[in-house]
């Protein structure tokens, strides 16, 4: 069976002195989104109380905890771990792809590294996130979406607060994001398939998703920016429609 027919195996590397345990639920059903979580752990000084958050839900959720001893004070033992980890499981060739979660730049280098050798990495982290770590990743989830304060329901995120279509359109780096995807991926006519244009723009910009704004579907943020029409159109060969999208300036 090849890598097309079967989901992506996963390791998620989770840095416990940079992430709150809030997410749990949220990360791991982001996480099922891409593939399996193959490999789940979590690294950190578990004497320490700081830590209490993450204690009582990594039995739930088979999170493994990995010791990691402070041994020096003000030196990250916890991220060498993580580093050292990561580079053990990418050698194995075993893993499809890498789950860091952290917000430290400290994971800018093995982000890279990994992408090197053609394996996916899924960064998570708040928006705090130093840009180096970032754009390291091939996708950036920020985790404040994630947080389980955040959900409407047990089984739908709730996005960021929706910005109204005033506040997006006001915001140049969205706007010129958008209108360059969907000029990147148009015909002639000037027409993008949604989905293109939504590969396009996840090329162009890792940590690019529309729950930043409050919208759940891309499709939802362009409609809201009111600056692009939007045609579904039903196919002969399938039920399902397609959606496309064109600035409404090549009208």
């Amino acid at each position: 069976m090849t890598n097309t027919d079967k989901q992506h195996r996963l390791a998620v590397l989770i840095d416990a002195d940079n992430t709150q345990g809030s997410i749990i639920e949220g990360l791991l059903e982001e996480i099922a989104k891409y593939g399996v979580a193959s490999v789940k752990r979590i690294y950190g000084d578990w004497t320490s109380p700081n830590l209490k958050g993450w204690k009582d839900v990594l039995l739930e959720h088979s999170v493994q905890p990995i010791q990691q001893f402070s041994y020096t004070q003000g030196k990250n033992a916890t991220d060498s771990a993580m580093i050292i980890d990561a580079m053990d499981i990418l050698f194995t060739g075993a893993m499809d792809g890498f789950c860091i979660v952290s917000s430290d730049s400290d994971f800018t280098r093995i982000a890279a590294r990994i992408r090197e050798a053609g394996l996916t990495v899924y960064g998570f982290g708040e928006k705090k996130t130093p840009k180096a770590f970032v754009g390291a990743c091939d996708k950036f989830i920020y985790t404040e979406i994630l947080r389980k304060d955040m959900r409407e329901s047990e089984t739908e995120p709730q996005s960021a607060p929706r910005r109204p279509s005033k506040d997006l359109r006001s915001d140049t780096k969205l706007v010129n994001l958008l209108r360059n995807a969907v000029e990147d991926s148009a015909n002639e006519n000037g027409w993008a398939h949604l989905a293109t244009v939504g590969q396009n723009i996840a090329n162009k910009s890792s940590e690019f998703d529309p729950r930043n704004y409050g919208y759940v579907k891309l499709g939802e943020l362009v409609k809201a920016v009111g600056l692009f029409e939007l045609d579904e159109r039903g196919s002969d060969h399938s039920p399902a429609r397609n959606v496309y999208v064109r600035d409404k300036r090549r009208q």
